[in-house]
């Protein structure tokens, strides 16, 4: 089974990350997605509990799309991904990552153990993708076609609830987990 890790934030989840989730899906990209929401990194001081946002991505949770509860205590991307492979090891991994990470992918911790695995990078505005990855085999699997929502958490956090689940917003208001919405 081709599984797409799809690792991030998720401070709070919203249209744009179930728009990845549904493409990767709907394109055949991959046959099941997993949401792995990070920890509290040392570079992000304003992330709610890494708990209250596995429970949020729950409202996106589906047959072919899972919240991983289990390997979120990983700082760097290779050690979620090493130990993936350990409980999933009949699968091929495909990480999942915006084309906006590639101007420092190449300084991503223990890179070559990551790119033994495959990487979907999905087209996010202009981001020229051969100044990036050129250097790298065929391990990139690069998607133009992928009609991003121009949304990020931090719209959410500041207030602009356009692109929320009104779940995830009415779970957000009954905790009290930001300010602003």
């Amino acid at each position: 089974m081709r599984l797409g890790i799809y690792v991030g934030s998720f401070n709070p989840p919203h249209e744009g990350h179930h728009k990845v989730m549904k493409y990767l899906l709907e394109k055949n990209l991959v046959d099941k997605v997993l949401l792995l929401p990070t920890p509290n990194y040392w570079d992000k001081t304003d992330l709610v509990n890494v708990n209250e946002r596995i429970e949020m991505l729950k409202f996106y949770e589906e047959e072919n799309i899972i919240v991983d509860s289990i390997h979120n205590n990983y700082p760097y991307t290779y050690e979620v991904l090493r130990s993936l492979k350990k409980d999933y090891p009949e699968d091929e991994l495909y990480l999942v990552i915006g084309s906006d990470n590639l101007e420092k992918f190449h300084e991503w911790k223990n890179i070559d153990e990551i790119l033994e695995n495959k990487v979907i990078v999905l087209n996010r505005g202009e981001i020229i993708k051969n100044k990036y990855l050129e250097n790298y085999n065929n391990q990139f699997i690069y998607i133009n076609d992928f009609d991003y929502i121009e949304v990020s958490s931090t719209d959410i956090r500041n207030g602009n609830n356009k692109n929320i689940d009104n779940n995830i917003k009415k779970y957000i208001e009954e905790h009290n987990l930001y300010e602003n919405i």
